[in-house]
């Protein structure tokens, strides 16, 4: 059996936990406190970032675009199509890793690297590591940037049948990933853009995502509809 050293509120890992709940493949799960660095873990990964896949034979897989493509690469050939997270046409393919990128990075860098940093890691984090009460300013910063993305999302619901097309790829599980994040938090306006959230709502009724929701950070309860899949 595979092993994922992740963290629960790191959006990447549940990323990958999506994947592997879409792909119906058992999956061992280690937790990992980034900011804490422990030795083993760095040994695994240098960059001392979750997630790391660690497969069945032992080949390392680090981060969460290459873990994703690897699981194409070694585990789609016995699946149906039906199953695939990745399109078959190189157009699409690219477009689903234009969209991975989008959320990865530029969603990460602008929404919910803020918010699980200010908010739910800095709560945990030695003083030495950077811990310590939230800075406001970048969660305002956050919420703010956070609307434009919400109406990106409805604009491309609004046009396909998921995100990158005619079906479910690795595009909507990214953006669901950061999204839910953000949305134990309550730090996303659903009210402003209704096809964004029809678009969430479905996917977060999916099996896979279960297991997120049940997630709790100690001593901070999730927003309140967070777990509520008629939301």
């Amino acid at each position: 059996m595979a092993t994922l050293h992740h963290y629960p509120f790191c959006p990447h890992s549940r990323f990958v936990r999506l994947i592997f709940g879409e792909l119906g493949v058992e999956l061992s799960m280690v937790e990992e406190k980034p900011w804490e660095r422990r030795t083993e873990f760095l040994m695994l990964n240098p960059a001392g970032l979750v997630p790391v896949l660690v497969d069945e034979h032992g080949l390392v897989v680090p981060g969460a675009t290459v873990i994703a493509e690897y699981l194409d690469e070694a585990r789609a050939g016995g699946l149906d199509a039906m199953r695939r997270l990745m399109p078959q046409t190189v157009a699409d393919r690219v477009e689903v890793r234009r969209l991975m990128e989008w959320f990865h990075q530029k969603f990460f860098e602008e929404v919910s690297g803020y918010l699980v940093t200010e908010k739910i890691y800095k709560r945990f984090m030695g003083a030495d590591a950077g811990g310590g009460p939230p800075d406001m300013s970048a969660i305002r910063a956050a919420r703010n940037n956070v609307r434009y993305h919400l109406k990106y999302i409805g604009f491309l619901a609004a046009k396909r049948n998921w995100l990158a097309g005619a079906q479910l790829t690795y595009a909507d599980l990214a953006a669901a990933a950061h999204l839910s994040c953000a949305d134990y938090l309550g730090d996303v306006p659903w009210d402003e853009d209704e096809t964004a959230k029809a678009w969430y709502a479905r996917i977060k009724s999916r099996p896979s995502f279960r297991t997120l929701l049940n997630d709790r950070v100690p001593g901070m309860a999730p927003a309140a509809h967070y777990a509520d899949l008629d939301f």
